[in-house]
């Protein structure tokens, strides 16, 4: 081709047409080609590449109905609006998740589409979708499954084109990540609320390690400020294997182990914020409200939704930790 070198990648799986699709948007992804470059004509195209015309007539079409490409009597075909395909994995779908997404694809140009999966921390399933995906996609924004490691699968993925978001340790020095602090962060976050939390004759916190897909770094976070603050700590797996009583604050991280300890608390009348208090983990809009407002340790996901868009648009290279925020409301 004469605008753009290209390169049909076997290992990918893809069909001719996808070859041509992907290779023509990739080359308008990385600037190869910009907005108003005539492409080839699908003679031209189809005898430089070796595809039949009904392949490369394919797709064009798949082009345009994208508003990627337009034809015109004179011109022929032409790059009419820039192309991105963005893959997105995340672990599962919340409302702090979907607050993510809604702030990364308000921050998205209308003609990058983006493909939304979720891997529900099933290690074969993040496996075989990221492999999927391979060479399909102008960039890719995963929510890596473990905390302690980047899984191996991502190292085929060009570094360039790939950013971990919210978990995740990268021991290679090219990958892009913008990520939380399960720790250090949330022991201050304790630390700040610590009158609060003192009010209260007992902390329970809610951790199921197999159910409870959190860092256990959490769990040492406040392990280490119980113990500074000699106060009392119970460990619990579930809101129903202990009696809630009057004087406890209840820590939780899943946002079910929450409507749970509400639940409860309303059977035996014990009034949020003074009989018991409860801390939640990850705001969303709902935490706000319920309850006159549920106390919070979090991350901003609108901003790391943004930044990530950034990442997309912008193509800069990202390492980022995100602060945590203790959020203080009436069920302290």
């Amino acid at each position: 081709m004469s605008e753009f070198q290209f390169h049909i990648k076997e290992t990918a799986g893809q069909t001719k047409v996808q070859q041509l699709v992907y290779s023509i948007t990739e080359a308008i992804s990385t600037g190869k080609l910009k907005v108003g470059d005539v492409l080839p004509s699908v003679n031209q195209l189809s005898l430089e590449s070796g595809y039949s015309r009904d392949t490369v007539f394919k797709a064009y079409n798949i082009l345009k109905k994208r508003s990627i490409v337009e034809s015109a009597p004179t011109k022929g075909y032409y790059v009419a609006n820039e192309s991105f395909k963005v893959f997105m994995l995340l672990d599962d779908f919340s409302a702090f998740k979907e607050q993510l997404y809604q702030s990364f694809r308000a921050n998205l140009p209308e003609t990058y589409s983006v493909d939304l999966l979720f891997h529900h921390y099933n290690r074969d399933v993040f496996q075989q979708l990221v492999q999927n995906s391979l060479g399909r996609y102008s960039m890719y924004i995963i929510m890596n499954i473990d905390h302690e490691s980047i899984d191996p699968i991502l190292e085929k993925i060009d570094t360039n084109k790939l950013l971990v978001i919210d978990m995740g340790k990268p021991e290679n020095s090219k990958i892009n990540y913008i990520t939380q602090d399960f720790n250090d962060s949330v022991v201050s976050c304790l630390e700040k609320g610590v009158q609060a939390l003192k009010k209260y004759n007992e902390l329970v916190l809610v951790y199921e390690e197999n159910s409870t897909p959190h860092p256990s770094e959490t769990i040492a976070a406040v392990k280490n400020f119980c113990s500074k603050q000699k106060m009392p700590l119970r460990m619990v797996k579930h809101p129903c294997d202990t009696d809630i009583q009057k004087g406890q604050v209840w820590f939780v991280i899943r946002d079910s182990d929450l409507v749970e300890i509400i639940k409860n608390c309303r059977s035996k009348s014990f009034e949020i914020g003074k009989d018991v208090g409860v801390l939640s983990y990850n705001d969303t809009p709902m935490k706000q409200i319920v309850g006159n407002g549920i106390s919070v340790i979090s991350t901003n996901f609108e901003t790391m939704g943004k930044l990530a868009a950034d990442f997309i648009k912008k193509k800069q290279h990202i390492k980022k930790v995100l602060p945590t925020y203790l959020i203080l409301r009436d069920s302290l």
